[in-house]
């Protein structure tokens, strides 16, 4: 800060120093930390996409491997400078664009002094001459002085009321302006100068993880300075064309601003460029990881602190980040990234933005984001780019964990039906869509093909999303992977038309034919009845003997009744009553009996080595190759 400013802490500053304060040398200042910033970052990008990674794809052993270690931590050192010379950058720019406001005003009030020919003295009071007459000895009535204050003028009782002076009151005001524009000026310099005493270094040139969990700390302390310089201009509310027509109308120096303060807001902004929301996004990884290691060990068995679901989330962000630093192909663009409920991420194989074909893929039941979404669903997304690639090499892949799935393992469905509602999908559906017209609004083709994909409860997801008006933004064709149902009672209603609807549902695949609701809740009250006249016969065994043939007689019952084109969702999307285009994918493993476990089927469409047929097919219908898939009877 400025010599007459930055005394303001210690409640010295003088309207003669506000006054001379030079903002455009604070200015100045700050372009001088956001250069040092982008020459970190370029050091950081070089590293990473040159050095790291050609080393990593040439050379082998442990001598490889540790070189690579130490640039992976030279890069990790190159982005911690980025990070807090772009905060410094930024406080002081926010601070100067505070700071004009009440230098301005002070300003006002010395000009108008100076043309009344009033006197502003050093503590900030205004002298004033003689003037007007006393009505009883018709002398000038005198000049005096008016003591500044910075209490609202309508709580102060009028001059006229305690001084006859023409010139009093006119002098009150200027004084009690200067003395309004010094205490603003104050405040301010004093938030600011305890945000910039923060922004200090350690000595060296390690960074650690304390570092970076202070690093976070820095951060949210400069958003909170900058949210009328920069964060309130962000269109949070506006469309993602209009968001993308907000970015584009920015300078590359306020850009920059906006990537190193406010990361997560950029990166997880529907409409802005892929390739800026993936450098905000890495950035916001690391900022996330700092502070959730800032959190470990931390008492308290509160939600935010719960030691459990930190390890797992930082298990999660550490997956992905690791992934990220490692390279490969096709690139990796983090378009998403977030802690709230069960963690945002948002992965595309491929750049969305210059593929003609873009696919984005729902996860379903039980996803959140830890260590299997990342083994997992990534996966899912990358095989999806490869095999799309394989037809049309203009192609990406998106994995969207944009909402809060039901939390309950896959193998536990049909033991919990009770719990798993479309509410989450309906939640869900709205935000799918806007990423998806972000899609459209930043894709620089001018018909690009985009399929909409959801497996699972994901697909429920999608049907939700396409039932609402307008339908999906942008999207050619829609894809249903082991789909429990969509809410539609035919394709007809996912606003593609039903050609443009695709089903892969595998034979063994149990969540496929989950009963109707009917069927569920005979099997509820079946079991339950029965696990009481087992228990009463044969204890715990019998109970649960009881409760396995009471649900299977009542669901038999009720499947007598059933229309064979319900399941749990509504209408069967495998089934011809739907409409949809199936088809073909193996039959897979059968729940239990062929050793994987209850639902092995169910997470094979992807899988290139599991089930050839489906992810080829995905890839040719993703691609917009469709007429090319291989089909399957309808059930």
């Amino acid at each position: 800060m400025s010599g007459a400013v930055g005394r303001a802490a210690g409640g010295s500053l003088t309207w003669g120093q506000l006054r001379e304060v030079r903002c455009a040398a604070l200015e100045g200042a700050a372009d001088s930390w956001g250069t040092a910033s982008n020459r970190a970052d370029a050091a950081r990008d070089r590293i990473d996409k040159q050095l790291a990674a050609s080393l990593a794809a040439t050379q082998g052993g442990e001598a490889a491997d540790a070189a690579v270690a130490r640039l992976r931590g030279l890069s990790r050192n190159f982005q911690y400078v980025y990070t807090e010379c772009g905060l410094v950058r930024t406080t002081l720019n926010s601070f100067a664009a505070e700071l004009r406001a009440p230098q301005r005003r002070l300003r006002e009030a010395l000009e108008d002094a100076r043309g009344l020919k009033f006197t502003v003295h050093e503590d900030g009071s205004v002298s004033y001459p003689a003037a007007g007459e006393n009505m009883l000895t018709r002398e000038k009535l005198p000049g005096g002085t008016a003591a500044g204050s910075a209490v609202s003028p309508l709580l102060a009782p009028p001059q006229a009321l305690t001084n006859p002076n023409p010139h009093a009151a006119r002098a009150q005001e200027i004084a009690d302006a200067i003395a309004r524009a010094v205490g603003e000026a104050r405040e301010i310099d004093a938030r600011y100068a305890r945000a910039l005493r923060k922004l200090t270094a350690r000595d060296g040139l390690h960074v650690t993880d304390s570092m970076w969990a202070d690093v976070s700390g820095d951060a949210t302390a400069v958003r909170g300075l900058a949210d009328e310089y920069l964060k309130d201009a962000i269109p949070v509310d506006g469309s993602p064309a209009e968001r993308k027509a907000w970015w584009d109308g920015l300078t590359q120096e306020r850009r920059e601003e906006y990537l190193a303060v406010f990361p997560a807001e950029i990166g997880n902004l529907d409409g802005i460029p892929a390739a800026v929301r993936d450098a905000a996004n890495r950035d916001n990884l690391r900022l996330l990881i700092g502070r959730l290691e800032g959190m470990e060990g931390l008492e308290g068995r509160d939600e935010e602190r719960d030691e459990e679901r930190v390890e797992t989330r930082l298990a999660g962000l550490r997956a992905i980040d690791e992934q990220l630093r490692a390279g490969g192909n096709p690139p990796m663009y983090l378009l998403g990234i977030g802690d709230e409920g069960n963690g945002r991420a948002i992965v595309s194989y491929g750049n969305p933005d210059t593929a003609r074909n873009v696919s984005a893929y729902v996860p379903g039941l039980g996803t959140a984001l830890d260590k299997d979404f990342v083994s997992n669903d990534l996966k899912r997304a990358r095989d999806t780019a490869i095999g799309a690639q394989k037809y049309d090499s203009s192609s990406a892949a998106v994995v969207w964990l944009g909402y809060d799935a039901p939390q309950m393992p896959a193998d536990k469905v049909l033991d919990n039906l009770a719990v798993v509602s479309s509410h989450d999908a309906q939640i869900g559906a709205p935000a799918y869509n806007q990423f998806m017209a972000g899609l459209v609004a930043t894709n620089h083709n001018a018909d690009p093909h985009l399929t909409a994909i959801g497996h699972s409860y994901g697909s429920l997801t999608v049907g939700q999303a396409a039932q609402r008006p307008g339908g999906v933004p942008g999207a050619d064709d829609i894809i249903l992977l082991g789909s429990p149902g969509t809410g539609a009672k035919s394709a007809d209603e996912l606003g593609v038309g039903r050609e443009h609807v695709f089903v892969g549902a595998a034979e063994n695949d149990p969540v496929t034919a989950m009963p109707a609701k009917i069927e569920a809740r005979g099997m509820a009250t079946g079991a339950a009845s029965g696990a009481v006249v087992g228990g009463a016969l044969g204890g715990p065994v019998g109970a649960a003997a009881g409760a396995v043939g009471g649900g299977a007689a009542a669901y038999f019952a009720q499947d007598a009744q059933a229309d064979d084109r319900e399941i749990w969702y509504g209408t069967d999307p495998a089934h011809e009553a739907f409409g949809a285009r199936r088809f073909e994918v193996n039959d897979g493993p059968r729940p239990f009996l062929d050793g994987e476990g209850a639902t092995p089927a169910h997470s094979n469409y992807f899988n290139p080595v599991k089930d050839a047929k489906s992810a080829d097919n995905i890839g040719l219908i993703v691609s917009g190759n469709s007429e090319e898939i291989g089909t399957e009877r309808w059930r």
